[in-house]
């Protein structure tokens, strides 16, 4: 089976009209917004597509780091986050499953954050703001609007045909495709060498109120059968995120809120606190998580987000990773898009090459920490060494991105942990 599909356009007059655009971005969360801003800004003009409407929630850790907040503040967004309630986060702490703990702060991690503290807010409120900055840059957005299939071009891609809600089919022709549209991504998929790992994580996300005892750190509890994340959001709410392996997750169908609520037992005391707060909405679910796109670039596409990889959520690197990865194309696609015709893989090729300094020694990090789990003895030990000798600050500092990975991808910070 081809890649791609051909595709003739049976409504030419359906709103919206068939269009052109340097760049057609598929997706309208952090990565795909945070692209389409900084290529609109370079003067290029995008095309962002969705298939929902926004505001709208979204299953997430509601995480960023320091570094987050940095892109955060080039994109402009900083203030309107905070003004809407954005909480600092100080740090994270780290609960083992045998109860050793650490607590790492970012202003003692040995290096100097963009700032001393990380944010946290509702995807709802982030992606709406990010959205809002795209489409003030130039960006036309058109919502509840789906990709059906990609433009072929030869053996490249030339865009996309979208589909409207009230069911007006019409074509889109770029030089340059992004797919940004999550771990299922229609883009990914087509493009083709779409992986699943052998980690394979769901998380149910719940908002509650009044959970007892947060402070201004994130805190993560690693338990026998899946970890648990607690993120205070602001006025009063916490992001409770409940990772389990995927085999697990299947007795939550049809009951979701009954699983969740059983499988906190796993964490006695922080099962109490969050079970005397009060449900804020309807729990979330997305994955399997450890997924990944083994072709990011092709003749006239590119994939960023999770879109192109997510391994798992715990060290909250989602957010990061796709506003990073935002920069990262936008820095390589921008001068391409300088020149007239289609963006070849060739001239893309740098996009892939920065993803892979960018984040290769953080997706050994992950790696590192996504299967010690897997051993609650060694992990428990670890954990344990890690507080004991002063460590924690540093490791916190590389999974909030502003510590370089070597800093403990090396023997001797490895040999004082474990030894």
């Amino acid at each position: 089976m081809a890649p791609f599909t051909s595709f003739r356009v049976t409504n030419p007059s359906a709103s919206p009209d068939n269009v052109r655009a340097d760049v057609l971005v598929v997706g309208g969360g952090p990565a795909g917004s945070a692209t389409a801003l900084l290529l609109a800004a370079a003067g290029h003009s995008v095309v962002l597509v969705d298939r929902a409407s926004f505001p709208r929630d979204k299953a997430c850790s509601e995480y960023m780091s320091p570094e987050a907040v940095r892109i955060l503040d080039r994109l402009g967004v900083v203030g309107a986050l905070e003004e809407a309630g954005a909480v600092p986060l100080a740090g994270t702490m780290v609960t083992a499953a045998r109860g050793a703990r650490l607590h790492g702060r970012f202003a003692l991690a040995g290096h100097r954050p963009f700032r001393a503290t990380g944010l946290s807010i509702s995807r709802r409120i982030l992606d709406h703001r990010l959205l809002l900055a795209a489409r003030e840059a130039g960006v036309r957005v058109l919502e509840r609007t789906a990709v059906e299939a990609l433009l072929r071009d030869g053996d490249g891609v030339a865009g996309g045909v979208i589909r409207t809600a009230d069911g007006g089919r019409a074509a889109i022709e770029a030089r340059l495709t992004i797919g940004a549209d999550g771990l299922r991504s229609v883009v990914g998929r087509r493009l083709g060498r779409h992986r699943q790992g052998g980690l394979r994580r769901v998380a149910f996300v719940a908002h509650v109120d009044r959970v007892e005892g947060m402070g201004d750190s994130a805190e993560m509890f690693v338990g026998r059968r899946g970890y648990l994340g607690l993120n205070p959001i602001g006025s009063g709410r916490t992001n409770v995120a409940l990772v389990v392996p995927a085999r697990r997750a299947g007795a939550a169908r049809g009951r979701t809120r009954e699983f969740f609520l059983e499988a906190l037992a796993d964490f006695p005391g922080v099962s109490e606190r969050v079970g005397r707060g009060g449900m804020a909405r309807d729990i979330l679910a997305t994955g399997p998580f450890a997924a990944w796109s083994g072709r990011v670039v092709a003749d006239g596409a590119a994939l960023v987000g999770d879109a192109a990889d997510f391994f798992d959520p715990f060290t909250g690197e989602g957010i990061y990773s796709a506003l990073r990865g935002a920069e990262l194309l936008a820095e390589t696609a921008g001068p391409a898009l300088v020149w007239p015709g289609r963006i070849t893989a060739a001239a893309l090729a740098p996009y892939r090459q920065a993803r892979r300094r960018a984040f290769g020694g953080k997706w050994a990090v992950e790696r590192l920490i996504g299967y010690g789990m897997n051993f609650p003895a060694l992990f428990d030990h670890a954990v344990g060494r890690l507080a004991r000798r002063g460590l924690a600050h540093t490791l916190i500092g590389v999974t909030a991105d502003f510590v370089p990975a070597r800093a403990v991808l090396n023997p001797v910070f490895l040999a004082r942990m474990l030894l």
